[in-house]
């Protein structure tokens, strides 16, 4: 494994079971010269079977994989005392993924919302010894945090959304464009884009990534529902 200070490349193990996703994380690695693809793997098994082989610089995986969780691979490392400095990217946000991914050993936790330079710079960010996280995550782990110093707890109340607002935050969570959720809905698509703005300000937020992690942390939707 390269060493952080080498001039070689730091070879990065990309773990991603859905084939599209894999395919622009594994472009995002390639792109960027401090970089190297040791390979991209869809499965636990698969990245197991690639770490005995070669021991790589990054572990970057997702949680949620088709014979396992991103964290037992995680969890692994450190049982081994691998020098594989393990990432988090994924689509969860919630405090379960979170403290879960962070209990298990993960030094950096990604939402797959990030461009391809951001997430080329983070990779680099940990190598060099930093501990990268999204912006909502970040949030989330300061929140968390503030509560446990505080004993106070009135002002967690959650805002409260119209029926119209919790129906588009449900669509665009599902992936839903604005105008397709509008097609659903039976309304016009700029009536849509008024109810994204006011489900942005009351969770205060500024993103479709941020406004569903909001969402989901204060119970507003479910991602099963």
């Amino acid at each position: 494994m390269d060493q952080p200070g080498s001039t070689s490349p730091y070879a990065v193990l990309l773990v991603e079971d859905d084939p599209n996703t894999r395919e622009r994380l594994a472009a995002a690695v390639d792109a960027h010269p401090g970089l190297a693809l040791q390979a991209a793997v869809g499965s636990c098994a698969a990245a197991r079977s690639e770490i005995a082989r070669a021991t790589p610089a990054v572990l970057l995986t997702d949680l949620g994989l088709p014979d396992g969780d991103g964290t037992d691979l995680i969890r692994e490392l450190r049982q081994e005392q691998l020098p594989t400095l393990p990432m988090v990217i994924t689509v969860f946000g919630d405090e379960k993924h979170v403290v879960a991914a962070i209990e298990a050993g993960a030094l950096g936790y990604l939402l797959k919302d990030g461009s391809p330079e951001y997430v080329g710079h983070s990779i680099l960010e940990l190598v060099a010894g930093g501990s990268p996280v999204s912006p909502a995550i970040a949030r989330y782990l300061l929140r968390r945090f503030r509560s446990i110093e505080t004993t106070t707890v009135a002002s967690d109340q959650p805002p409260r959304l119209t029926e119209r607002e919790s129906e588009t935050l449900r669509l665009i969570m599902k992936g839903f464009s604005y105008a397709e959720a509008g097609a659903v809905m039976g309304v016009a698509e700029s009536t849509v884009t008024s109810h994204v703005r006011s489900i942005y300000r009351k969770l205060e937020v500024h993103s479709r990534s941020e406004a569903v992690y909001e969402a989901l942390q204060l119970g507003l939707v479910k991602l099963d529902e």
